[in-house]
Formats: structure tokens, sequence, C-alpha cells
């Protein structure tokens, strides 16, 4: 299991969920992991649970919504381990409700794109700068269905709608490099964040909408089948593919 030999590795949202399955299999791989969010504790914890399996693994504090603290994951992981060849962007939120264009707030939008957009953004800029030295790096954003069908809250798509722009925008930009942009297009995944949303809030007649963009009847993801994507993508395996929405929901969005 050496896919990721002497790459160094940054997951934002790593302290649970798809992040912290996606660190443990980087790591297993062989990858140098840097972890980021903002609760301390819990990354801690999934760094102890990388380095109990011999897994090499820098857990950092972050909030990416804050351009600086973008700044600061870049030089600290150079700091640390010389190099940045990987970027995922995996840190994002949710909003209460499913609120859909009529009825949306701003503190929501506002809230939303800060981290799910303004925040990817950042990742992506400082991170690209680096990769641009050695000449070579993966960047795979963490979209969601909801930005490719619009089947969410009006704030939650836009933001997703937004990084899967920026995804195809950077592929361009570094097109001909060996510097890569993808993004993936999660349906539901069984994550704690996803298990806190309560029902009572969810706006029905936006639910009754997403259904036709939807076989509820489908199986959700769970952490690991979106980790496995990321990890062929971060991957030489996939060097020639660049600048594409890759939807991952075993089909229900068909």
């Amino acid at each position: 299991m050496t896919r990721l030999n002497g790459k160094v590795a940054i997951i934002t949202g790593g302290n649970s969920g798809v992040g912290a399955a996606t660190a443990l299999l980087f790591a297993k791989e062989g990858a140098k992991v840097v972890i980021t969010a903002r609760r301390e504790e819990k990354l801690k914890e999934v760094a102890a649970q990388i380095e109990a399996n011999g897994g090499i693994v820098y857990p950092l504090s972050a909030d990416i919504s804050k351009a600086e603290d973008a700044v600061n994951i870049i030089e600290k992981t150079v700091e640390k381990f010389g190099q940045v060849d990987i970027l995922v962007n995996n840190a994002g939120i949710l909003e209460q409700g499913l609120k859909p264009i009529d009825r949306f707030e701003d503190e929501d939008l506002d809230r939303i794109l800060n981290t799910n957009t303004k925040g990817t953004m950042y990742c992506m800029k400082e991170a690209a700068k680096e990769m641009t030295k050695t000449g070579k790096g993966s960047i795979i954003n963490v979209a969601s269905v909801a930005g490719k069908f619009g089947c969410g809250g009006a704030a939650y798509v836009s933001s997703k709608a937004a990084v899967i722009g920026a995804t195809k925008h950077t592929a361009l930009r570094f097109a001909g490099t060996q510097i890569r942009c993808n993004v993936i297009c999660p349906s539901t995944i069984v994550t704690p964040m996803v298990k806190q949303t309560d029902p009572s809030t969810l706006d029905r007649d936006m639910m009754m909408q997403m259904a036709k963009h939807a076989d509820l009847k489908v199986q959700p993801c769970m952490p690991e089948d979106v980790a496995n994507v990321l990890l062929f993508l971060a991957s030489d395996e996939s060097r020639s593919i660049t600048g594409q929405t890759i939807v991952c929901d075993f089909g229900s969005t068909l």
C-alpha cells in the first residue's frame, strides 16, 4: 500500500467523517498527512489513530474561512514536511432547513459561502503557489451533488456550485503542467454532520422538489467510499485527469 509514498497531503476538515477517513487511508498509502479543522481535540483523536497505525501526521487547528489561516496551513506544512503535493478541500458546513431561493437568509448565505467557497478558494490559492514551485500537485475539492443538480438549500447549493466552477478555472489555469484540479460530488454521506441535522427544520416544499433528482431507495455514501475516490485522484494513477466533476452517489441521481 504505497500509492502515495513520498507525498505530502493536506486534508481540511480532517477531524471527522470524510476528512478523517481520507487521512487514515492516505497515511496507510504512505503519505505524510496534515489534517486541519477548527476543533483541535477531535483532530488529535484522528492523529492518534493514524500514529497508532504507523502513519505520519501533523494536526493543525485552523479556520479556513479566514484567509490568514489558509496561509498558515501551507506555511506550516512546508516548514514541517518541505512540500505540498496534495490538497483535499473537504471542510464544509451545512445550513439548517434546506431553505429555498425565496426563503434563504443572509446570515446562512454569508456563513456558508465563507467556509465552503471562500475557504476552499483561499486554500487553493496558497497551495497552488507552493505547487508552482515544484511544478506538480493534485488539488481535489469536495463539492456535492447539490452543486451539480441544485438539490439542496439555496445557500448550500450556491456554495458548492461555485466550488465546481473554481475547480474548472484552476484546472484550466494549470493545464499542460503537472498541477491538476478535480472535484467530486458525493450524494448524502453518513457523517456526524449529516446526522446532526434536525428533521423538524427541513423545508417540506424543498424536500419534495429534491426527491425529483434522487432515488431515495439507493444507499447513501459512507466516508470510506468517498475517501477511495479521493485516493485515486490524489495518486499518479489519475495523472491524465484534470478539470473533471466526478459524481459518487451509487447512481441515486441518474
